[in-house]
């Protein structure tokens, strides 16, 4: 068994009685990438999130070959990264890669009992794009094509701003976002009259993440402004998320589309919402559901209800990579969600970034992630105490 850790190379497989898609190698790489929101001339609130928490892992195989993933880490870095090495790991070295879904599947069914949602699922993420990125490079094909087809080249990104609480800030960031091309925005607010100031900025699409803000009572009262404003969809207005039933009552009530789905881990939950009919855009995170097999599943359900999935994707490493691969495949109109924010640095290189409102989507095998090797060292955290490279 071969578990790597940050800093560490990676060194040829021995010979070993396994077959050529036999897991024998893990790493992982945690790192911390500051980012720039755009805020700093308006006098910046202190304690703003400003910094990426990052775990990027790579899986490598008995014939070379490796593919590279990422778990959704903002805030819990630290115990995902934990849940990765002691619970994934040992369930995947020694395994054989071929069958990507089944050997997701028998790990979820062994990780059953600590829940799926949450840290368990985003360890499980990390894994399984990177499974599916391998095989798509030993294929020799693009991810998208191995998926079921690429029906598109490059997709339209909207603008995905911050939480500023400030509504001049919103009202500069909406339009600054429109002049450099895109032709939709989301806001992070709740307040109506930082809303009402997006509004006045972007002239054009504008979305609302409310984050689970509201009951069912509160969303009611704000839905009226909402549409005299022309907003698009409402994402994740009630909470829980997890409460279909109550999210249906409200989409029942408004002519604008609800949408949600970041905070769902797995096929099932996502079934539920669509029975429920509570949304018109499902938006699963490839980072958090479980990974592209997960992911996959949602977008067939998805295409036999005649609903279009908007991915949750505020994320610059292989899930980003990941999820360009999955529009690719998506059928309707989907956008990318572009975290509307200037990184330091960007772990891979060459990160394909929005022009003129447009993303390119990747041709190469796999994602099309490759590693800047210069950005994972020098955004490496400080050592975890106890650690031993």
């Amino acid at each position: 068994m071969m578990i790597l850790d940050q800093h560490v190379e990676m060194t040829e497989p021995a010979a070993l009685p396994y077959g050529s898609s036999t897991i024998t190698g893990v790493e992982i790489y945690e790192l911390d990438i500051p980012f720039d929101d755009g805020s700093r001339g308006y006098g910046a609130r202190s304690g703003r999130w400003n910094q990426f928490d990052s775990i990027i892992v790579r899986v490598t195989t008995a014939d070379g070959i490796s593919g590279w993933g990422e778990c959704f880490a903002y805030g819990c870095r630290s115990a995902v990264a934990e849940a990765f090495r002691t619970m994934v790991v040992p369930l995947v070295v020694g395994q054989d890669a071929a069958d990507v879904p089944g050997l997701m599947r028998q790990v979820q069914q062994k990780l059953h009992l600590f829940g799926r949602y949450g840290i368990v699922m985003f360890a499980i993420s990390g894994v399984d794009i990177a499974l599916w990125d391998r095989k798509a490079r030993s294929a020799g094909v693009p991810l998208g094509a191995l998926l079921s087809g690429r029906k598109r080249s490059e997709v339209p990104a909207y603008a995905s701003l911050v939480h500023y609480g400030q509504a001049d800030v919103v009202r500069d960031r909406a339009r600054h976002a429109v002049e450099g091309g895109h032709t939709s925005v989301k806001m992070h607010e709740t307040a109506l009259e930082i809303i009402r100031a997006g509004r006045e900025g972007a002239g054009t699409e504008l979305t609302v993440d409310a984050n689970c803000a509201w009951n069912l009572e509160e969303a009611r009262q704000l839905v009226p402004e909402f549409e005299a404003l022309g907003i698009d969809w409402l994402e994740e207005p009630i909470y829980p998320p997890e409460d279909f039933e109550t999210l249906a009552q409200l989409a029942a009530d408004t002519t604008i589309p609800i949408s949600a789905g970041e905070n769902a881990c797995t096929r099932y939950e996502f079934r539920k919402m669509m029975q429920a009919n509570c949304v018109r855009h499902p938006q699963p995170s490839v980072t958090k559901i479980g990974g592209i097999s997960e992911f996959m599943a949602v977008l067939q359900e998805a295409e036999e209800r005649g609903v279009v999935c908007m991915p949750h994707s505020p994320y610059f490493g292989p899930g980003y990579w990941a999820t360009l691969q999955l529009l690719s495949a998506v059928p309707g109109n989907p956008q990318l969600e572009y975290l509307y924010v200037e990184p330091e640095a960007f772990p891979g290189l060459g990160t394909p970034t929005p022009h003129e409102g447009h993303v390119r989507i990747p041709d190469a095998p796999g994602t099309g992630f490759e590693p800047d090797w210069k950005v994972l060292k020098a955004y490496t955290p400080a050592e975890r105490p106890g650690t031993n490279h």
